[in-house]
């Protein structure tokens, strides 16, 4: 690890497998900010990423912040990545790829949240920019791979009935595995009942579940309810989200 970056070690509640935090220590990005962050699961591993809390992308200057997660997950692994969200301020360029390489017998339950502004302090997002790609491969294979693309005046985007219908968050995530093409009913009859305004599908063997809100606080409490029913639902983990997400 190396500065800004830190990974710390919390003790794992019960029943929880190793669990890992990321913490930023600068306080958020800045133009031209760069982070590159990694994490395997070897053979037979389980994990439990998140971060300590939610990452800030502040007004640039001109440059674009950068951040590039590689995931791997080995032979029988399990890898849970679940950050808390990312806010982009007013004028924010922000370039995100997660890429995330897996054995066919491996697991991996990946998300990010979105938001755009702090609406609590009458925050809105006008102009910028936001690319946020996955690529998903198995035994190095691409199976998935896309990328969410806004530049200039955001607030149109947002705002367009053909785009995000005056959303102002957005919520991604990924449950590639054996058994991914069978949880398909569980996670609709989640969302369902949930009454969010989300969707799920499965392509190639990597289901994947969207949500949109006005309200980035329902949104994230519906993202983390999801989260931890499906995560009880295929692996028999406990329903709960890591104590960070409480703080």
């Amino acid at each position: 690890q190396h500065d800004p970056l830190r990974v710390l070690f919390p003790r794992a509640e019960p029943g929880e497998p190793l669990t890992a935090a990321l913490v930023t220590t600068s306080g958020g990005l800045v133009a031209g900010d760069r982070l590159d962050i990694s994490f395997a699961a070897g053979p037979g591993a389980e994990a439990l990423l998140t971060t300590q809390a939610a990452e800030k992308v502040y007004r640039s200057t001109g440059a674009d912040c950068t951040i590039a997660l590689d995931l791997r997950i080995d032979s029988g692994a399990r890898l849970e990545w679940l950050p808390q969200e990312t806010i982009l301020f007013d004028g924010a360029r922000l370039r995100r790829r997660t890429a995330i390489d897996f054995a066919a017998d491996g697991t991996v339950m990946a998300g990010e949240i979105v938001v755009f502004g702090r609406h609590a302090m009458g925050e809105t997002v006008c102009r910028g920019l936001v690319r946020d790609a996955w690529e998903l491969r198995r035994d190095g294979r691409l199976v998935w791979a896309e990328a969410l693309h806004l530049e200039g005046a955001l607030d149109d985007a947002l705002a367009d009935p053909a785009g995000f219908d005056g959303a102002r968050a957005m919520a991604t995530m990924v449950y590639a595995a054996a058994d991914a093409p069978g949880r398909i009913g569980c996670a609709r009859a989640l969302l369902e009942a949930a009454g969010a305004e989300a969707a799920a599908t499965c392509l190639d063997g990597v289901l994947i579940v969207r949500w949109l809100d006005r309200d980035a606080q329902r949104l994230r409490r519906n993202y983390g309810d999801f989260r931890a029913a499906f995560r009880a639902a295929v692996a028999g983990l406990p329903a709960r989200l890591p104590r960070l997400w409480a703080v």
